[in-house]
């Protein structure tokens, strides 16, 4: 039998849209010989929906879509396996089902449901779903169907150290005969899982001597990047056959030899390196991004440092650089060099650019504030009034740059690309109305030591960053002769604590006991604990590591 693997890009809400896409990739499929064909999780009505799943009309749009579907194959010689929101009979709970229909011959044949929902990180599907009671095998023209959707299959004992939920739907159909192990998912994108995902799916056809297909939606959604990246494995563990990472695909394979074909134009296999792969999920976040929110331009800021240096490239990459501006705005405190670095990147890039001067702007904002500032300033030491005063004139310039930014935003129809990395936006280092503002934070989950791992990746097949970006300490440039590390520690050291305290968990006794100086890392998680009100404030990011700045982490902003 051959099945074929349909990694998709649906969209939320456009249920006919995501319907032809279903329609197209079966008609490749048949016309491939499939006698099956396996669509990602919910991708008749795109994922996540979140608070969507509560509205009736949606439900009704979702469960319409699919009997449009089923009549639509009833002439199709490949059966189908879509996942959709089921509403259920039910007189107690959510009444809601995360489903995958099996649709064989213009009727559903099958229905599974999912069992665990996941709640941790970005998920919240107990908030909508209701668990399956149990679990079946199908059957399928001669094969034991063992369908399970997303979650499902992350629980392997022999795999998790620690699992969080006490049955495995898996052990569950190998125990009621499946003879081949499906997972329709949609599961995002980090840089570790891309390692990590393979190895347990491969752990768990190993474990039961089953072969496992596993099909992965594909595309940005809000803050979250869906890889791609389906797979074929075989009974021993081994991987017959990969889906592209960060592209759509549709992928052929002959169960009954260690075979698989592509049936699309797209790139097999992922795109190589952490670097690479993590630049396609940010061009792809952006790209998809702007498009679902009816953009097809956008802009930012260029101040010649490495941070919008990176920021530039993606969205070169991701909209074409025909509709990115480059916008430098120098001040008082720039240097010569960093308006000749943001003027030559763009120009490396082939986006378009432009210099606003923020000089004039900045200088009515002092002569027109300074009698209030004056009058109303807080008391202290003459140290702390000169402090606050550098750091009103320090936001001041990052508060004008933003009022620019927005206008040509405005007036235009770009969608400004805010440039702050993780690092910077953990600790606070970033002014609010200022370089904070936009509609799209692309590297906010991206820490600065990264930030240059990505640039010389970028510049690994052609020199389109400048080698002063690269190699010049990071400033502001905000005030005279300003450094990022006269407030912050080492790049390096701050990255290494961050990751430690916001990923790892550890707070400050952990991070002594780690080995990190008391006095730094006290300074650092003060740093973090109070920024939380300004990231609430921020754009969406992308996210692409374990833990990001976004519906994942629920900390309260007021506390001790």
């Amino acid at each position: 039998m051959k099945v074929a693997l349909a990694q998709l890009n649906p969209t939320i809400g456009d249920f006919e849209g995501n319907r032809r896409l279903v329609l197209a990739a079966t008609a490749q499929a048949e016309a491939g010989g499939a006698a099956l064909a396996i669509f990602p999780e919910l991708v008749l009505c795109g994922y996540p929906p979140k608070d969507l799943l509560e509205r009736p009309a949606f439900i009704e749009a979702a469960n319409a879509s699919l009997q449009v579907l089923v009549t639509a194959l009833a002439d199709s010689g490949t059966a189908v396996l879509v996942g959709f929101p089921e509403r259920l009979a039910a007189t107690a709970g959510h009444g809601l089902s995360n489903s995958a229909a099996l649709i064989d011959g213009g009727r559903i044949v099958h229905v599974a449901r999912k069992s665990l929902l996941p709640t941790y990180d970005v998920f919240d599907e107990w908030r909508y779903f209701d668990p399956a009671t149990d679990v079946a095998v199908t059957p399928f023209r001669g094969r034991r169907l063992g369908i399970a959707i997303c979650e499902d299959i992350w629980n392997d004992a022999d795999f998790w150290p620690h699992r969080r939920y006490r049955s495995d739907p898996i052990e569950a159909l190998v125990k009621g005969g499946a003879d081949l192990l499906i997972n329709v998912s949609a599961s995002p994108y980090t840089i570790d899982k891309r390692h990590l995902r393979p190895r347990m799916l491969a752990a768990t056809a190993r474990r039961w001597q089953r072969p496992l297909l596993f099909v992965n939606q594909v595309g940005g959604q809000d803050d979250l990047v869906f890889d791609g990246a389906s797979l074929a494995i075989d009974a021993t563990g081994t991987i017959v056959a990969r889906g592209a990472e960060h592209a759509t695909d549709l992928v052929l394979v002959d169960l009954a030899a260690p075979t698989a074909a592509r049936l699309t134009s797209e790139p097999p296999g992922a795109p190589g390196s952490d670097e690479l792969s993590a630049l396609a999920a940010l061009a792809l976040g952006t790209r998809d991004y702007a498009r679902r929110c009816g953009f097809s331009r956008a802009l930012l800021g260029l101040s010649g440092g490495i941070d919008s240096a990176l920021v530039a490239a993606i969205a070169a990459r991701a909209l074409g650089p025909q509709n990115v501006l480059g916008v430098a705005m120098p001040s008082r405190y720039s240097s010569p060099g960093s308006l000749r670095d943001a003027e030559a990147l763009a120009k490396n890039l082939g986006i378009d650019f432009t210099v606003v001067s923020i000089e004039p702007m900045f200088a009515a904002y002092l002569e027109t504030l300074a009698p209030a500032l004056e009058a109303f300033a807080s008391g202290g030491t003459p140290e702390a009034a000169a402090a606050a005063a550098d750091l009103t004139a320090q936001n001041l310039q990052a508060r004008v740059r933003g009022a620019i930014l927005m206008a040509l935003s405005n007036r235009q129809d770009r969608l400004l690309l805010s440039t702050g990395n993780k690092s910077e936006i953990a600790t606070g280092y970033c002014t609010l109305y200022g370089d904070m503002a936009g509609g799209l934070a692309v590297i906010s989950d991206v820490p600065k030591t990264l930030v240059y791992r990505l640039a010389r990746a970028l510049n690994a097949d052609a020199r389109l960053i400048p080698e002063a970006t690269l190699t010049k300490a990071p400033s502001a440039e905000l005030r005279p002769n300003q450094t990022d590390q006269d407030s912050l520690p080492p790049y390096d050291l701050l990255d290494a604590i961050l990751e430690a305290h916001l990923t790892g968990g550890l707070d400050l006794p952990e991070l002594v006991a780690r080995g990190f100086d008391a006095a730094v890392a006290r300074d650092v998680v003060r740093r973090v604990q109070q920024s939380e009100y300004k990231r609430r404030q921020m754009a969406p990011g992308l996210k692409i590591t374990g833990k990001s700045f976004g519906p994942g982490r629920r900390y309260p902003i007021a506390r001790l």
